[in-house]
């Protein structure tokens, strides 16, 4: 990403689950039509925390539940909205560990009850989702006291260093980290598929330039990046 405060930009908060599609694809064709996008990269809580203090930003990118919210509440302009992609929920284990069965739902529970650790994020959506899971497989107590829990980032990570031997996390952020074996995705019984949108501030002084960008979310050539790296486009 560039950096040259001579380049006219403007201030992106964008979740993590499209951070390889943007870094690797998305971003770098943006640039090259002369203009920069400096991205602030946070779960959406987080990015939903720092709106509220009065971040600088001129868009947002998380989760869709969450831009209904801020457009709601006026904190983003409703005409700007884009529907970006849909996520799903993935397993990782570190490279040539023993691939656990996640075909049902009671193999999944059992690979997770069979991990030494699983590590998990407190902030992401992904993480909030896996926190309310377990209790309702009813094996919180025993995950939890062995888990490994990162307030934000990329789980996967905690794969390469050995303190986790399953890492819980949207599969786009799972293929962030090399590495490691993305094993696949829950089971269709207890998948969550998020949707992810981005709008532009209503108090933004660069509309125009970050219109501009979002726009270029909805092309066939971003749809390949995304698929690319595990999401579905929602266009």
């Amino acid at each position: 990403m560039q950096t040259d405060d001579a380049v006219p930009g403007f201030r992106l908060l964008c979740a993590l689950a499209v951070r390889a599609p943007f870094d690797r694809s998305i971003l770098p064709a943006f640039e090259r039509t002369g203009y920069r996008v400096d991205v602030l990269w946070a779960p959406t809580t987080v990015i939903q925390e720092q709106l509220a203090r009065g971040e600088p930003a001129d868009a947002v990118l998380v989760t869709a539940e969450a831009v209904d919210g801020l457009i709601a509440d006026g904190t983003l302009d409703g005409g700007t909205r884009v529907n970006v992609v849909r996520s799903q929920l993935g397993v990782a284990v570190p490279s040539g560990y023993g691939r656990p069965d996640l075909s049902t739902a009671d193999t999944f529970r059992q690979a997770l009850l069979d991990a030494r650790s699983v590590a998990f994020s407190r902030g992401g959506a992904s993480g909030i989702y896996f926190a309310g899971l377990i209790e309702r497989l009813g094996i919180a107590a025993a995950i939890r006291a062995r888990a490994t829990i990162i307030p934000a980032g990329f789980t996967a990570e905690k794969l390469l260093s050995g303190e986790a031997d399953l890492a819980i996390q949207q599969i786009s952020e799972l293929m962030v980290v090399d590495g490691i074996d993305i094993v696949g995705p829950f089971p269709a019984a207890v998948q969550s598929v998020m949707h992810f949108s981005a709008a532009v501030l209503a108090r933004s002084a660069k509309r125009e330039m970050a219109n501009a960008f979002l726009s270029t979310l909805a092309t066939a050539e971003a749809a390949d990046a995304f698929r690319a790296f595990g999401l579905e486009p929602a266009v």
